[in-house]
């Protein structure tokens, strides 16, 4: 496998959304956020920040990647830290691998509740339509218990991306919502649209 191609990136970006989902759960209604991305060989470290109501949501993430024609593998860790009450840490190590429009994730991660430490899974299936669309199907294990499906569109119009999901989480993730009082996610199917611009 060759690296790809070894030189150094930066970017910056900012987005809304209509709705914050993360992997079929619901975050906050309309929420901001801005990220800082920096890529070399192969290798990235990046930060990303969101509005989650009860202060922010502050997502570090680094890790390495390589190509080979359709193939890719990468590996990294992804830190979920919060400036409020909102949530807890949550830390985790990252495996992708791809082939095509396909593309499979692995991440296994411990989350700092309070009560208990809790180790969790989480695995994907992402698929790229063309055209725009893709899917993503995602569950959860360990610790953790819930599935979803997730359907994206995508597209640019005068250097903004534009995008509409929808999220369709299973009932273990709608249960665990509706126990925690979050009576937004009503049934639990939700459309998302989003607007982002990258520099």
């Amino acid at each position: 496998m060759v690296p790809v191609a070894a030189h150094a990136d930066v970017s910056y970006s900012v987005g809304y959304v209509s709705e914050y989902y993360y992997r079929g759960f619901f975050q906050k209604s309309s929420s901001a956020s801005a990220g800082l991305d920096f890529e070399q060989g192969g290798f990235y470290a990046c930060t990303w920040a969101a509005d989650v109501g009860d202060g922010l949501e502050v997502d570090g993430y680094f890790g390495y990647g390589v190509e080979m024609g359709d193939l890719s593998v990468g590996v990294g860790f992804t830190g979920y830290y919060y400036t409020g009450d909102f949530d807890n840490t949550y830390e985790e190590f990252n495996f992708n691998a791809g082939y095509g429009p396909l593309s499979l994730e692995y991440s296994a991660g411990t989350w700092d509740d309070p009560a208990a430490e809790q180790d969790y899974s989480f695995t994907a299936l992402s698929a790229d339509l063309g055209a725009g669309f893709s899917a993503t199907y995602g569950s959860f294990g360990q610790d953790f218990a819930g599935a979803y499906l997730q359907a994206d569109y995508g597209f640019s119009v005068a250097e903004l991306d534009l995008g509409v999901s929808l999220i369709f989480p299973d009932d273990d993730i709608t249960s665990a919502q509706n126990e925690a009082g979050i009576a937004e996610v009503g049934s639990g199917e939700a459309i998302v649209l989003s607007v982002g611009k990258s520099f």
